[in-house]
């Protein structure tokens, strides 16, 4: 873990005490090198730190502290005696700056994290996609590895989808594709994950499941979407479902098992559940 890391892991308020005595440290010596060095840049410092890892509204206040600091070092110096206009203006300059600095560190921030959960959303059913299921999968293995825990990954396919979008409308098919996701990711305990990996495909990872255990969770997931669809669909779901005693090699090997358990299932039929254990 990088220090950026640990920095955002800190509590806001720890975050907030940290910049507050970097600003005391430059404060003091701004006044002690005196008018002739000037430090403006690194008051900087605390202002981009606190506005990053603590917010907007700590960073206006600590952009009004450091104009503040800067303005006390200016008088305690007494170099403008003559002309204290000049530090009066010369320090709401300063003030004008860091709020300028604070405003758009924080918007920057803003479009950085939406765009990472764009990354990882199905602009559709606003679920995490492909790729947001594959990097939790990736860690729930190394988990599963550590602890000797089983885990289960459930491939689920939506039968005749291409049907619904023919007779009743692309528009229908996308709203049965949010009544399948709204229904999943409202059933699923808060430590699994339920992704749509595209078209009709969603994966649901169910860690620490045995057999018994995943045996419940699709009973579950089975009856509450017969429940949702209300014979409104002229849908069934064909499902793959893998409980692994030992974690597999990799992520691929897994959804790769399960989605060939899936396609057994079309091809015996549709409309049905395939579970398979993998002892080792």
């Amino acid at each position: 873990m990088n220090a950026r890391d640990n920095l955002g892991n800190l509590p806001r308020p720890l975050v907030i005490t940290l910049g507050a005595i970097i600003l005391v440290m430059v404060g003091v010596i701004d006044y002690l090198t005196g008018p002739n060095f000037s430090l403006s840049i690194f008051y900087l410092i605390p202002v981009l730190l606190v506005s990053w890892y603590a917010g907007r509204v700590p960073g206006i206040a600590i952009s009004f502290a450091c104009a503040l600091t800067w303005l006390i070092a200016g008088l305690l110096e007494k170099t403008y005696r003559e002309y204290p206009v000049v530090l009066y203006w010369n320090d709401l300059m300063e003030l004008a700056f860091f709020l300028t600095v604070t405003i758009l560190i924080t918007a920057l921030k803003s479009s950085l994290q939406r765009e990472m959960v764009l990354a990882k959303t199905d602009y559709l059913t606003k679920l995490p996609n492909r790729r947001c299921f594959f990097e939790f999968s990736e860690r729930e293995l190394g988990r599963s590895l550590r602890y000797h825990h089983p885990l289960t990954i459930i491939y689920l396919d939506i039968d005749n989808f291409k049907t619904v979008n023919d007779t009743m409308g692309h528009s229908a098919g996308n709203d049965l594709l949010c009544l399948v996701a709204e229904t999943l990711s409202r059933i699923i305990r808060s430590t699994d994950m339920v992704a749509r990996l595209g078209g009709d495909e969603f994966a649901l990872l169910l860690p620490e499941s045995d057999p018994e255990s995943a045996r419940n969770a699709i009973h579950k997931v089975m009856n509450s979407l017969t429940e949702a669809l209300n014979d409104k669909w002229p849908v069934t779901f064909s499902v793959g479902m893998v409980t692994y005693m030992l974690p597999p090699a990799s992520v691929d090997e897994m959804v790769k098992k399960a989605d060939n358990v899936m396609y057994a299932v079309k091809l015996a039929g549709k409309g049905a559940v395939r579970h398979e254990v993998v002892e080792q």
